[in-house]
């Protein structure tokens, strides 16, 4: 899962961001975050354009040919759209539906139902895969990652890897454990940290954490 920007805007209100207290039960704009932490950059930009179209439109339910995909999105290639939608389809963030009765040739046409951010995660969960990202799954008192999460969301520009060290670091990890965790070497830890530290402006560990958690930030929530 790669961040980046994503051209479509989603309608989030940073100013209200509230994480809660229960991550069974997260408000929409929690949901977001942590559907965007598990998408590949591609497919965050892809899942973002065709939840903002089929809100215009004002239905669940919407056909998406390639080329429009190309247009809503910005991406080049349509391999690189084709293995987005797969990606999404596989972390049940859309559903391929065929359209009964269609006689448009050899080929049946597809339409796409885009779930919200809480109904993938409830569709998720009941399939018993954890609603959080690596690295933070499982673990006691995810409540308190929220501003974390948010602010790695924030950031925009972190690759998944990034974004796994720095919420493990957020937990109080130290780079043997996160390499540990993440089932990397711990010389792969340091190198994603170097990066880390440069992209959120900070030279150490404790001013990364002291980030995370700090209120404020910025306003834009694409990945």
């Amino acid at each position: 899962m790669l961040f980046g920007k994503e051209p479509t805007a989603t309608a989030v209100a940073l100013a209200t961001y509230s994480f809660g207290e229960n991550p069974e039960h997260p408000t929409p704009e929690h949901a977001m975050a942590l559907v965007a932490l598990s998408h590949t950059v591609v497919e965050h930009q892809l899942y973002s354009a065709m939840l903002a179209e089929i809100s215009t439109v004002g239905t669940r339910v919407a056909s998406f040919t390639t080329r429009r995909l190309m247009t809503l999105t910005g991406i080049a290639g349509y391999s690189t759209v084709r293995r987005g939608i797969n990606g999404l389809v596989n972390k049940l963030s859309i559903e391929r539906q065929k359209v009964a009765g269609h006689n448009g040739g050899n080929h049946p046409l597809l339409v796409y139902l885009v779930f919200s951010p809480e109904e993938i995660l409830a569709r998720r969960n009941a399939v018993g895969l954890s609603a959080y990202p690596k690295g933070v799954e499982q673990q006691s008192g995810l409540a308190s990652m929220g501003r974390a999460v948010k602010r790695v969301v924030e950031m925009g520009s972190l690759s998944r890897r990034e974004a796994q060290v720095a919420l493990c670091c957020a937990q109080g990890l130290t780079n043997a454990e996160i390499g540990t965790r993440l089932q990397v070497s711990e010389q792969t830890v340091k190198f994603h940290l170097r990066n880390i530290f440069v992209k959120f402006r900070v030279k150490r560990r404790a001013e990364l954490v002291s980030r995370l958690f700090r209120d404020g930030g910025g306003k834009d929530f694409s990945l």
